[in-house]
Protein backbone atom coordinates (compact mmCIF):
# COMPACT_ATOMS: atom_id res chain seq x y z
CA UNK A 1 0.00 0.00 0.00
CA UNK A 2 1.15 3.03 -0.65
CA UNK A 3 2.25 5.42 2.01
CA UNK A 4 -0.10 8.14 0.66
CA UNK A 5 -2.93 6.72 0.82
CA UNK A 6 -3.03 6.52 4.76
CA UNK A 7 -1.04 10.04 4.62
CA UNK A 8 -3.13 11.85 7.51
CA UNK A 9 -1.39 15.20 5.99
CA UNK A 10 -3.55 14.96 2.86
CA UNK A 11 -6.64 13.99 3.98
CA UNK A 12 -9.78 16.44 4.04
CA UNK A 13 -11.11 16.87 7.46
CA UNK A 14 -14.45 14.88 6.00
CA UNK A 15 -12.65 12.17 5.52
CA UNK A 16 -9.99 12.16 7.96
CA UNK A 17 -13.12 11.95 10.61
CA UNK A 18 -14.50 9.20 8.78
CA UNK A 19 -11.03 6.71 8.27
CA UNK A 20 -8.65 5.51 11.25
CA UNK A 21 -5.21 7.02 11.81
CA UNK A 22 -2.44 5.61 9.78
CA UNK A 23 -1.45 3.10 12.80
CA UNK A 24 -4.69 1.23 12.21
CA UNK A 25 -2.99 0.18 8.95
CA UNK A 26 -0.36 -1.42 10.29
CA UNK A 27 -0.44 -5.45 11.09
CA UNK A 28 -1.12 -6.32 14.45
CA UNK A 29 1.48 -9.23 14.43
CA UNK A 30 4.05 -6.43 13.30
CA UNK A 31 3.04 -4.02 15.63
CA UNK A 32 2.84 -6.08 18.24
CA UNK A 33 6.55 -7.48 17.68
CA UNK A 34 7.78 -3.91 17.97
CA UNK A 35 5.91 -3.19 21.00
CA UNK A 36 7.33 -6.55 22.84
CA UNK A 37 10.62 -5.57 21.48
CA UNK A 38 10.15 -1.82 23.10
CA UNK A 39 8.82 -3.56 26.19
CA UNK A 40 11.59 -6.08 26.63
CA UNK A 41 13.80 -2.68 26.48
CA UNK A 42 11.77 -1.32 29.12
CA UNK A 43 11.99 -3.77 31.41
CA UNK A 44 15.27 -5.54 31.16
CA UNK A 45 17.72 -4.23 33.96
CA UNK A 46 15.04 -1.58 35.47
CA UNK A 47 14.90 -1.39 38.94
CA UNK A 48 11.47 0.38 38.32
CA UNK A 49 9.12 -0.72 35.66
CA UNK A 50 5.33 1.31 35.25
CA UNK A 51 2.69 -0.62 33.09
CA UNK A 52 0.31 2.09 32.58
CA UNK A 53 -2.74 3.37 29.66
CA UNK A 54 -1.00 6.12 28.18
CA UNK A 55 -3.79 8.64 28.79
CA UNK A 56 -3.92 11.95 31.00
CA UNK A 57 -4.37 9.96 34.37
CA UNK A 58 -2.39 6.75 34.01
CA UNK A 59 0.81 9.14 32.66
CA UNK A 60 0.15 11.23 35.99
CA UNK A 61 0.77 7.85 37.88
CA UNK A 62 4.06 7.42 35.73
CA UNK A 63 5.41 10.64 36.72
CA UNK A 64 3.87 10.13 40.58
CA UNK A 65 6.45 6.95 40.19
CA UNK A 66 9.52 8.31 39.24
CA UNK A 67 8.99 11.10 41.84
CA UNK A 68 8.59 8.64 44.92
CA UNK A 69 10.94 6.25 43.92
CA UNK A 70 13.22 7.81 41.65
CA UNK A 71 12.70 6.04 38.30
CA UNK A 72 9.97 4.47 36.39
CA UNK A 73 10.42 3.12 32.95
CA UNK A 74 7.04 3.01 31.33
CA UNK A 75 5.34 0.49 29.43
CA UNK A 76 2.30 1.61 27.88
CA UNK A 77 -0.64 -0.23 27.44
CA UNK A 78 -4.43 0.20 26.68
CA UNK A 79 -7.21 -1.85 28.26
CA UNK A 80 -7.01 -4.07 25.53
CA UNK A 81 -3.37 -4.45 25.84
CA UNK A 82 -3.53 -5.72 29.28
CA UNK A 83 -2.95 -9.38 28.78
CA UNK A 84 -0.04 -9.17 26.37
CA UNK A 85 1.76 -6.08 29.06
CA UNK A 86 1.51 -8.73 32.27
CA UNK A 87 3.07 -11.85 29.75
CA UNK A 88 5.53 -9.28 28.80
CA UNK A 89 6.43 -8.37 32.04
CA UNK A 90 6.33 -12.33 33.33
CA UNK A 91 9.69 -12.24 30.82
CA UNK A 92 11.49 -9.61 31.36
CA UNK A 93 11.36 -7.73 34.30
CA UNK A 94 13.70 -8.16 37.01
CA UNK A 95 13.13 -10.63 40.25
CA UNK A 96 14.40 -7.62 42.53
CA UNK A 97 12.80 -4.93 40.52
CA UNK A 98 9.00 -3.06 41.54
CA UNK A 99 6.37 -3.25 38.90
CA UNK A 100 3.68 -0.97 39.18
CA UNK A 101 0.77 -1.61 36.84
CA UNK A 102 -1.69 1.72 36.79
CA UNK A 103 -5.08 2.80 35.85
CA UNK A 104 -5.85 -0.79 34.19
CA UNK A 105 -8.08 -3.28 35.04
CA UNK A 106 -8.77 -6.53 33.69
CA UNK A 107 -12.22 -7.11 31.85
CA UNK A 108 -11.37 -11.30 31.70
CA UNK A 109 -9.68 -13.83 33.08
CA UNK A 110 -7.45 -14.37 30.30
CA UNK A 111 -6.44 -10.49 30.88
CA UNK A 112 -4.52 -11.84 34.21
CA UNK A 113 -3.09 -14.72 32.90
CA UNK A 114 -0.02 -14.39 33.33
CA UNK A 115 -0.10 -12.91 36.78
CA UNK A 116 1.01 -16.14 38.62
CA UNK A 117 4.09 -16.49 36.20
CA UNK A 118 4.80 -12.71 37.40
CA UNK A 119 4.46 -12.67 40.35
CA UNK A 120 6.60 -16.15 40.83
CA UNK A 121 8.96 -14.25 39.34
CA UNK A 122 8.84 -10.20 41.00
CA UNK A 123 7.88 -9.82 44.29
CA UNK A 124 6.89 -6.33 44.70
CA UNK A 125 4.25 -6.18 42.08
CA UNK A 126 1.93 -3.47 42.78
CA UNK A 127 -1.56 -2.30 41.15
CA UNK A 128 -3.30 0.77 41.64
CA UNK A 129 -6.79 2.06 39.96
CA UNK A 130 -10.01 3.28 40.21
CA UNK A 131 -12.16 1.19 37.89
CA UNK A 132 -15.09 -0.66 38.54
CA UNK A 133 -13.50 -4.39 39.24
CA UNK A 134 -15.69 -7.48 38.86
CA UNK A 135 -15.33 -8.93 42.38
CA UNK A 136 -13.74 -12.27 41.22
CA UNK A 137 -10.78 -10.78 39.32
CA UNK A 138 -10.33 -8.42 41.91
CA UNK A 139 -9.79 -11.86 44.40
CA UNK A 140 -8.04 -13.55 41.57
CA UNK A 141 -5.52 -10.32 41.53
CA UNK A 142 -5.47 -10.53 45.46
CA UNK A 143 -4.98 -13.67 45.58
CA UNK A 144 -1.49 -14.06 43.55
CA UNK A 145 0.34 -11.99 45.79
CA UNK A 146 -0.37 -8.42 44.14
CA UNK A 147 -0.81 -5.65 46.52
CA UNK A 148 -3.53 -3.87 44.68
CA UNK A 149 -5.25 -0.58 45.92
CA UNK A 150 -8.71 0.62 43.77
CA UNK A 151 -10.19 3.64 44.56
CA UNK A 152 -14.19 4.85 44.11
CA UNK A 153 -14.77 5.98 40.37
CA UNK A 154 -16.79 8.31 41.67
CA UNK A 155 -14.80 10.54 43.79
CA UNK A 156 -10.81 9.86 42.50
CA UNK A 157 -8.66 8.78 39.58
CA UNK A 158 -5.94 6.67 40.02
CA UNK A 159 -3.47 9.30 40.05
CA UNK A 160 -5.24 10.17 43.60
CA UNK A 161 -4.64 6.69 44.72
CA UNK A 162 -1.14 6.54 43.95
CA UNK A 163 -0.25 9.62 45.63
CA UNK A 164 -1.84 8.32 48.71
CA UNK A 165 -0.49 4.79 48.45
CA UNK A 166 3.25 6.01 47.83
CA UNK A 167 5.28 6.41 50.89
CA UNK A 168 6.94 10.10 49.73
CA UNK A 169 5.93 13.63 50.57
CA UNK A 170 5.26 14.66 47.61
CA UNK A 171 5.48 18.71 46.89
CA UNK A 172 2.21 20.49 46.51
CA UNK A 173 2.20 20.76 42.04
CA UNK A 174 1.83 17.01 42.54
CA UNK A 175 -1.34 17.10 44.75
CA UNK A 176 -2.35 19.42 42.54
CA UNK A 177 -1.80 17.42 39.03
CA UNK A 178 -3.73 14.89 40.97
CA UNK A 179 -6.35 16.75 41.56
CA UNK A 180 -6.77 18.53 37.92
CA UNK A 181 -6.07 15.07 36.14
CA UNK A 182 -8.97 14.16 38.08
CA UNK A 183 -11.42 17.08 37.67
CA UNK A 184 -10.67 15.62 33.59
CA UNK A 185 -10.99 11.88 34.36
CA UNK A 186 -14.01 12.18 36.07
CA UNK A 187 -15.82 14.65 34.03
CA UNK A 188 -16.24 17.51 36.96
CA UNK A 189 -14.71 20.35 34.35
CA UNK A 190 -14.56 22.99 37.08
CA UNK A 191 -10.74 23.69 36.08
CA UNK A 192 -9.95 24.18 32.63
CA UNK A 193 -6.81 23.31 32.99
CA UNK A 194 -7.77 19.89 32.90
CA UNK A 195 -8.39 19.76 28.92
CA UNK A 196 -5.37 21.11 28.59
CA UNK A 197 -3.62 18.32 30.04
CA UNK A 198 -6.15 15.87 28.67
CA UNK A 199 -5.37 16.98 24.95
CA UNK A 200 -1.69 17.34 25.54
CA UNK A 201 -1.29 14.04 26.67
CA UNK A 202 -3.72 12.54 23.74
CA UNK A 203 -1.00 14.87 20.97
CA UNK A 204 2.08 14.19 22.09
CA UNK A 205 4.31 11.22 22.95
CA UNK A 206 3.98 9.90 26.93
CA UNK A 207 7.54 11.05 28.32
CA UNK A 208 7.34 14.10 26.81
CA UNK A 209 4.08 14.28 28.34
CA UNK A 210 6.16 13.01 32.04
CA UNK A 211 8.48 15.12 31.68
CA UNK A 212 6.17 18.25 31.37
CA UNK A 213 4.15 17.56 33.87
CA UNK A 214 7.24 16.63 36.53
CA UNK A 215 8.54 19.43 35.24
CA UNK A 216 5.52 21.91 35.80
CA UNK A 217 2.78 20.14 37.54
CA UNK A 218 -0.87 20.93 35.96
CA UNK A 219 0.36 24.65 35.14
CA UNK A 220 2.01 23.85 31.43
CA UNK A 221 4.62 26.28 29.62
CA UNK A 222 3.31 29.07 27.50
CA UNK A 223 4.83 26.85 24.87
CA UNK A 224 2.42 24.01 25.33
CA UNK A 225 -0.16 26.71 25.54
CA UNK A 226 0.80 27.84 22.24
CA UNK A 227 0.45 23.99 20.84
CA UNK A 228 -2.49 23.30 22.42
CA UNK A 229 -4.43 26.18 20.83
CA UNK A 230 -3.08 25.42 17.42
CA UNK A 231 -3.74 21.50 17.70
CA UNK A 232 -7.39 22.58 18.80
CA UNK A 233 -8.48 24.08 15.60
CA UNK A 234 -8.55 20.61 14.43
CA UNK A 235 -10.29 18.81 17.40
CA UNK A 236 -13.27 21.75 17.45
CA UNK A 237 -14.03 20.99 13.81
CA UNK A 238 -13.63 16.78 14.71
CA UNK A 239 -16.25 17.48 17.54
CA UNK A 240 -18.82 19.34 14.78
CA UNK A 241 -18.33 16.71 12.46
CA UNK A 242 -19.27 13.86 14.70
CA UNK A 243 -21.97 15.84 16.74
CA UNK A 244 -23.52 16.50 13.46
CA UNK A 245 -23.91 13.15 12.54
CA UNK A 246 -25.78 12.22 16.06
CA UNK A 247 -29.05 10.82 16.26
CA UNK A 248 -30.94 10.44 19.44
CA UNK A 249 -32.55 7.21 19.75
CA UNK A 250 -35.15 6.09 22.40
CA UNK A 251 -33.78 2.67 24.15
CA UNK A 252 -35.97 1.68 26.92
CA UNK A 253 -36.05 4.11 29.62
CA UNK A 254 -33.71 6.64 28.28
CA UNK A 255 -32.70 8.93 25.58
CA UNK A 256 -29.20 7.83 23.46
CA UNK A 257 -27.40 9.69 21.68
CA UNK A 258 -25.66 7.56 19.18
CA UNK A 259 -22.62 8.84 16.85
CA UNK A 260 -19.42 7.82 14.38
CA UNK A 261 -16.11 9.93 13.68
CA UNK A 262 -12.51 10.02 14.78
CA UNK A 263 -13.30 13.00 17.89
CA UNK A 264 -12.39 13.65 21.25
CA UNK A 265 -15.60 11.65 22.53
CA UNK A 266 -16.02 13.35 26.07
CA UNK A 267 -16.63 16.93 24.25
CA UNK A 268 -18.94 15.27 21.94
CA UNK A 269 -21.06 13.46 24.63
CA UNK A 270 -21.56 16.83 26.19
CA UNK A 271 -22.74 17.96 23.24
CA UNK A 272 -25.58 15.42 23.08
CA UNK A 273 -26.05 15.16 27.00
CA UNK A 274 -27.35 19.18 25.92
CA UNK A 275 -29.63 18.19 23.47
CA UNK A 276 -31.20 15.83 25.97
CA UNK A 277 -29.27 12.38 25.45
CA UNK A 278 -28.93 10.59 29.04
CA UNK A 279 -26.01 8.69 27.21
CA UNK A 280 -23.74 8.57 24.33
CA UNK A 281 -22.35 6.17 22.23
CA UNK A 282 -19.37 7.41 19.76
CA UNK A 283 -18.19 4.66 17.42
CA UNK A 284 -14.65 5.03 16.23
CA UNK A 285 -13.50 4.37 12.88
CA UNK A 286 -10.65 2.08 14.22
CA UNK A 287 -13.65 0.10 15.60
CA UNK A 288 -13.68 0.93 19.33
CA UNK A 289 -16.63 3.03 20.63
CA UNK A 290 -16.60 5.13 23.83
CA UNK A 291 -19.91 5.63 25.67
CA UNK A 292 -20.82 8.05 28.21
CA UNK A 293 -23.16 8.39 30.45
CA UNK A 294 -25.15 11.66 32.90
CA UNK A 295 -26.66 11.90 36.00
CA UNK A 296 -29.88 10.06 34.82
CA UNK A 297 -27.69 7.29 33.09
CA UNK A 298 -24.70 5.67 35.34
CA UNK A 299 -24.49 2.11 33.95
CA UNK A 300 -22.10 2.77 31.11
CA UNK A 301 -19.70 0.02 32.06
CA UNK A 302 -22.56 -2.95 32.17
CA UNK A 303 -23.35 -2.05 28.74
CA UNK A 304 -19.77 -2.16 27.68
CA UNK A 305 -19.46 -5.66 29.41
CA UNK A 306 -21.59 -7.21 27.14
CA UNK A 307 -19.33 -5.60 23.74
CA UNK A 308 -15.88 -6.72 24.56
CA UNK A 309 -15.25 -3.76 27.01
CA UNK A 310 -15.36 -2.40 30.54
CA UNK A 311 -14.90 1.35 32.39
CA UNK A 312 -17.21 3.32 34.98
CA UNK A 313 -20.60 3.46 35.68
CA UNK A 314 -20.62 6.91 33.89
CA UNK A 315 -17.47 6.87 31.30
CA UNK A 316 -16.60 3.25 29.81
CA UNK A 317 -14.78 1.61 26.43
CA UNK A 318 -15.41 -1.39 24.20
CA UNK A 319 -14.68 -3.12 21.08
CA UNK A 320 -17.61 -4.97 19.78
CA UNK A 321 -16.77 -8.54 17.90
CA UNK A 322 -18.16 -8.02 14.40
CA UNK A 323 -15.33 -7.28 12.79
CA UNK A 324 -14.34 -10.48 10.65
CA UNK A 325 -12.49 -9.25 7.71
CA UNK A 326 -11.43 -6.21 6.07
CA UNK A 327 -14.45 -5.83 4.19
CA UNK A 328 -16.26 -5.40 7.67
CA UNK A 329 -13.80 -2.71 7.90
CA UNK A 330 -15.19 -1.20 4.74
CA UNK A 331 -18.37 -1.33 5.37
CA UNK A 332 -17.93 -0.15 8.81
CA UNK A 333 -16.38 3.01 7.16
CA UNK A 334 -18.79 3.49 4.79
CA UNK A 335 -21.76 3.31 6.67
CA UNK A 336 -20.36 5.40 9.65
CA UNK A 337 -20.01 2.24 12.23
CA UNK A 338 -24.05 1.17 11.28
CA UNK A 339 -23.17 -2.36 12.59
CA UNK A 340 -20.78 -1.33 15.99
CA UNK A 341 -24.04 1.20 16.50
CA UNK A 342 -26.15 -1.40 16.43
CA UNK A 343 -24.19 -3.69 18.61
CA UNK A 344 -24.04 -1.16 21.47
CA UNK A 345 -27.40 -0.36 21.17
CA UNK A 346 -29.08 -3.48 21.75
CA UNK A 347 -26.48 -4.03 24.73
CA UNK A 348 -28.19 -1.40 26.19
CA UNK A 349 -31.86 -2.57 25.39
CA UNK A 350 -30.14 -6.04 27.27
CA UNK A 351 -29.60 -3.97 30.52
CA UNK A 352 -31.68 -5.82 33.45
CA UNK A 353 -33.86 -3.43 35.20
CA UNK A 354 -31.91 -3.24 37.88
CA UNK A 355 -27.72 -2.04 38.04
CA UNK A 356 -25.22 -5.27 39.05
CA UNK A 357 -23.37 -5.01 42.32
CA UNK A 358 -19.81 -3.40 41.89
CA UNK A 359 -17.07 -4.42 43.68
Amino acid sequence: MDDWLIDDERLSLERKSILPGEGFFLPDSIEEEEQEREAAEQMESTEVVVIADPDADGLACVALVREALGSGSLVPAGPHELDEALEWAAEYVEADATLVICDLCPDSESDIAALDDLTARVDDVRWYDHHQWNEDLGAAVDDSGVDRTVGDSDEVCTADVALAQLEYDFDDRFAELAAVTRDHDLWIRDDERSDDLADLSYWIEPEEYIEAVLEHGPDLSPEWHEFIEEKRVEKEALIEKAVERAQLRDVGEWTVGVTYGRCSQNEVAEALREQGADAAVIVKPAGSASIRGTETFERCHEVAAQVNGGGHPRAAGCKPDVYDDMLDYAHHWSTRGAVAKQAIVDAFKRLPEEPEAAE
